[in-house]
């Protein structure tokens, strides 16, 4: 259906209305006050003409009437449109939580560095495919308007809005999930190798588009998992085919002619550039990886749907404005976002990012803070103008040994069980619980699954919890770690000092819970040093097999884990989160041929994982499979669990519709669920 818009003005705002219909508002139906309007299907939102039903109106749509001058600042954007050009046919309609927003203001954030502690203000602005609403159990559409399985979970087909567009306008289809699938995600030289969310116990699956709104996933077997992971994955199930694939040798025969016109070694080279080599949404943009031929490039930053595109970037921090073809618009037919712009600045110092809290300088955060800052955040609301929620962790901080070290005694040293054992054991839990923790924590040791399943036998939750030291010695003496100079500290088997070195990121584990782990390890005989590094610095150092210990919080609640096996399969997780063996995985990847074979019970968890996530949920052989998975994770104490706890949540009071969350949750994709494109700023 063609829509032809007309320009009113009413109170000095620019109203685009349908041409010959009446101009009768819908009501302003908020979560809060429905105004005697009917839910529709999915909770908090509306498709369009099931909203129009429900409040028996016709929504007229309205813009932001700054939103030329945003559209203006995006390199390569064309002169925009009017906005029923813009708007998909049928976007999606956003009920806000406590009012009908207004337009305007900037977003202040706080991340790490470049790739270092920016999922939560990423989260700010993400779509994909789906997403879960706030109670984390009901999935709703996003990108897609609606989606369906066969019966046995092998056929995945998502519906995708007629006329929605990517930020520069140009038509986003089916053509674009695919182009990611086949192009990207399957390319081994973008993706060393595919990743598992992307494939079905360790095969490819087939994208189809009988249409261009129609995406088609055939899955070599039953996965019910994969429609969990586009809810909740920062990985967006699409890529723009019209900008991207100009680089792209499969779509574009002179892909390297049209790269290497625009000053990039290849086409490969140029698709780096604009995507990097992973699904990371803050892979750097040419603005910082080539500043010197950005001028010259047919935009700044690939086309986003997301509602916000990056304008700037530098080694201090971002800047976005909103896209001005965003999907979604409120009950009253304002299209979102709501604020205007987004500043994301950099601070690696935690003591300057807790600093910026305190004074209001920020509008919300939750990524690097612990538990261990919230009296100091608490403490400083009223004064600070910032509200704090107290919210559990689906993931708690672990500790994993290098059981792949390249150190051989060490290695033999961490692959020992007892070792193991006696190091989880020697942990005061009660005494982390009460310093660190201040009593909130419940402590649990790593099961893989957070929340625990009901197959789990119980005992599992608290294996090798208990505090004690003098069993930990005792294993220690039978694994041959006994100290041989009489230095006091105890040695590796062949006499060599064993000094563990402690290296955290406070984005990952709170300092005061390493120092104590140290002391407790110490009081067994266990010499350690405790450094704090980056995040970028731990990465790298893990990625390469260099650290002793892992410390980084660990967990994911069973949905996820139907869709992605990573906590399953070595090194136990991706770049981003907390690994081991390492060589494990280089063997796996290698089919043998490199790297060091692991042990038989990984190899069970392996084979395990992919036979759990085609099983049908809560049949016996989905029950027994979860249950041995733990039964070899757990047993095996690869990962040593200490407590969950809840962590800080902060938000300026001055954003409105900012709501309770259930969790602090990077698991759920910190504010996706939250819907933050109906925020917006009362100042």
């Amino acid at each position: 259906m063609t829509r032809r818009m007309k320009t009113l003005f009413l109170g000095g705002v620019a109203w685009s209305v349908m041409a010959g219909a009446a101009f009768a508002a819908c009501p302003a139906v908020t979560v809060a006050d429905p105004m005697g309007v009917a839910a529709g299907a999915h909770p908090q939102q509306y498709e369009l003409a099931e909203f129009q039903t429900a409040a028996n109106c016709t929504l007229e749509f309205s813009e932001n009437p700054d939103i030329a001058k945003f559209n203006g600042m995006i390199q390569g954007n064309p002169e925009m449109p009017p906005l029923a050009q813009r708007l998909p046919e049928e976007p999606l309609v956003v009920a806000p939580y406590d009012s009908v927003g207004k337009y305007g203001g900037t977003l202040d954030a706080l991340s790490n560095a470049t790739e270092a502690g920016t999922s939560d203000f990423m989260s700010t602005r993400h779509v994909n495919l789906v997403r879960y609403s706030d109670d984390l159990q009901t999935i709703v559409p996003n990108v897609a308007k609606s989606w369906s399985w066969n019966a046995e979970f092998t056929e995945l087909t998502f519906n995708l809005r007629k006329g929605h567009k990517w930020s520069d306008g140009q038509p986003f289809t089916s053509a674009d999930v695919k182009f990611w699938y086949d192009n990207l995600a399957l390319d081994p030289k973008i993706y060393e190798k595919p990743k598992d969310y992307v494939l079905v116990g360790g095969e490819r699956m087939q994208v189809e588009t009988p249409d261009e709104q129609t995406v088609v996933f055939k899955l070599p077997a039953p996965k019910p998992g994969l429609l969990a992971h586009f809810a909740t994955h920062f990985g967006q199930g699409f890529q723009a085919k019209h900008f991207l694939g100009q680089f792209h040798p499969a779509v574009n025969p002179d892909a390297d002619k049209r790269a290497q016109e625009l000053g990039f070694v290849d086409g490969y080279d140029a698709i780096k550039a604009y995507y990097g080599n992973s699904d990371w949404m803050d892979t750097a943009t040419p603005m910082l990886n080539s500043p010197d031929k950005v001028a010259n490039l047919p935009a700044a930053a690939a086309p986003t749907l997301e509602s916000h595109i990056v304008i700037k970037e530098t080694t201090e921090g971002r800047h976005f404005v909103a896209n001005p073809y965003f999907h979604m618009v409120d009950t009253q037919g304002q299209q979102l976002p709501y604020i205007n712009e987004m500043d994301e600045l950099f601070a690696n110092d935690q003591q300057v990012r807790l600093l910026k809290l305190v004074n209001g300088e920020v509008d919300y955060k939750t990524q690097s803070l612990q538990l261990s800052d919230a009296p100091l955040l608490l403490e400083n609301q009223e004064k600070g103008g910032y509200t704090v929620q107290l919210k559990p962790k689906i993931a708690m901080h672990a500790i994993s040994f290098n059981v792949t070290s390249d150190d051989m005694e060490k290695r033999k040293v961490f692959g020992d069980l007892r070792f193991r054992q006696a190091m989880s054991v020697a942990i005061n839990r009660e005494e982390i619980n009460n310093v660190a923790y201040f009593g909130e924590g419940q402590i649990q040791q790593f099961t893989g699954f957070s929340p625990v399943p009901d197959f789990v036998d119980p005992k599992w939750k608290t294996f090798a919890t208990e505090f004690d030291p003098e069993a930990a010695k005792k294993l220690l003496d039978e694994v041959g770690v006994v100290d041989k100079d009489g230095d006091g500290s105890r040695d590796l088997p062949n006499g060599s000092p064993l000094v563990l070195n402690l290296q955290f990121a406070t984005q990952g584990i709170a300092g005061q819970v390493v120092e104590l782990i140290g002391q407790h390890w110490a009081n067994v005989g266990i010499k350690t040093t405790v450094k704090e590094v980056t995040p970028d610095e731990y990465r790298s150092a893990q990625s390469s097999n260099q650290l002793d210990v892992g410390l980084w919080e660990k967990g994911q609640p069973l949905g996820i884990i139907l869709a992605n096996n990573e906590l399953w399969v070595p090194p136990f997780e991706n770049y981003f989160a907390h690994r081991t063996g390492m060589l494990w995985a280089e063997w796996v990847d290698s089919s043998g041929a490199k790297g060091v074979e692991p042990p038989d019970y990984v190899k069970q968890l392996i084979a395990d994982i992919n036979a759990f996530q085609s099983a049908a949920q809560g049949s016996d052989e989905f029950n027994q499979l979860g249950a041995r998975l733990v039964e070899n994770m757990t047993g095996n104490l690869l990962f040593i669990g200490t407590a969950l706890t809840p962590d800080p949540i902060y938000h300026r009071n001055a954003l409105k519709n900012f709501t309770e969350f259930k969790t602090a949750s990077y698991e759920y994709y910190r504010t996706y669920p939250y819907r933050p494109a109906q925020w917006w700023l009362d100042e």
